[in-house]
């Protein structure tokens, strides 16, 4: 098939089409690179910035890449707003590919209407980023996200691309969880993919004392969790010194990150999610222990009967000590942790298998749409 993957969120396109290719598939990757990541793309668009002259340049480079859009059997977006524009510039653009390509297929990857909108009307998650069980978040950063998302242009083109695609292909439970009952019939969950051949383990043995590696993003540290996860981990430091070291990632260029990382023995992700994204899922496959996300609906989801490599912990500053320092204290179970983290990815999230999930997707959607016409 000939693909064409449109939009970049922390690699999983990039990754997707390695995947596809080793598969035998044509696949061109178009992205601005997940911004400051700067991830592989095989035609970049880049905006600048939003003054004038950067956004006319940014136009013209949209507009020249978009006549070699055409003729795809597949094309994937990541996500609603796909480029660096506003809605109603999307909204044409989404048409044009819909009318040259034969179909077109939405991830649920990350933020937006349905996740938002289904954290804060429905009962479907204990918490999210968005809601500790009945009572609503009102921090900044997720007040900004209803204000962009809720009652907005943006919000309906999401439901307008939604209804209109031929598949939506969710990559979290979550997300599946968000889309599924809206549209059950063209949802499907398919994990994130990490390229197996190129990460390897690069997690130390424990000689002594349990490295724990956090990334710290000032404004974001309260809307995922971090301060709560911080604060708990430098307590148990001052508590065992002997026995827990901190290795602090914050405002560090992304190779710079990814280096501290891989000294490490554990990493503390995202606190109110129910599942691994692609940084925790990285690390797992660098034999890195993952403290986060592990609730039974992720094992559910996937499958998974027999794996448990996760420190599940709750949205809780005293769970998450108590979990952290049991890491600490027991570093003798870090070495079987860390073998099960890297089987679980070679199980789950392959890239080669996810992209063989992906293809026989777009296969039965395609053959279901040929059924009826």
């Amino acid at each position: 098939m000939r693909i064409l993957l449109l939009g970049e969120y922390s690699n999983v396109h990039w990754t997707l089409a390695e995947g596809l290719r080793a598969l035998g598939h044509e696949v061109s990757v178009v992205s601005n690179g997940d911004y400051w990541k700067d991830y592989r793309r095989d035609v970049s668009l880049v905006r600048r910035s939003y003054g004038r002259w950067d956004s006319l340049v940014y136009m013209a480079q949209v507009w020249k890449a978009l006549q070699r859009m055409r003729d795809y059997d597949v094309v994937q977006i990541i996500n609603p707003m796909f480029l660096e524009m506003k809605s109603e510039r999307i909204r044409p653009i989404y048409e044009y590919l819909r009318k040259h390509n034969k179909r077109m297929f939405m991830g649920a990857y990350g933020m937006d209407y349905y996740w938002v909108n289904t954290c804060r009307t429905t009962q479907t998650f204990r918490y999210s980023d968005f809601n500790f069980g009945d009572r609503l978040r009102t921090d900044d950063i997720a007040m900004t996200e209803v204000r962009d998302w809720i009652g907005t242009d943006k919000g309906r083109l999401n439901q307008e691309i939604a209804a209109d695609c031929d598949g939506i292909a969710a990559g979290l439970y979550e997300y599946y969880a968000c889309y599924h009952p809206a549209f059950p019939d063209k949802t499907e969950f398919i994990p994130f993919p990490i390229n197996t051949d190129t990460t390897v383990r690069t997690a130390p043995p424990v000689t002594d004392k349990v490295r724990f590696f956090i990334g710290v993003q000032k404004s974001r540290g309260v809307y995922k969790g971090t301060d709560v996860m911080l604060r708990a981990l430098e307590r148990v430091a001052d508590r065992h010194p002997d026995r827990c070291e901190i290795v602090k990632a914050e405002s560090v260029p992304f190779p710079v990150y990814q280096h501290m990382m891989d000294s490490s023995h554990a990493l503390l992700d995202q606190l109110y999610s129910y599942t691994p994204a692609m940084n925790g899922l990285l690390a797992m496959a660098k034999g890195l222990v993952l403290v986060g996300g592990g609730e039974p609906e992720n094992y559910d989801i996937l499958g998974e009967k027999e794996l448990r490599p996760i420190v599940n912990v709750l949205p809780d500053e005293a769970d998450v000590y108590n979990k952290l320092e049991q890491m600490a204290l027991h570093s003798d179970e870090i070495a079987k942790l860390s073998a099960d983290s890297r089987l679980y990815i070679e199980r789950h999230h392959d890239y080669k298998k996810v992209a063989q999930r992906y293809v026989d997707f777009w296969t039965k959607i395609r053959n279901s749409d040929d059924n009826i016409s």
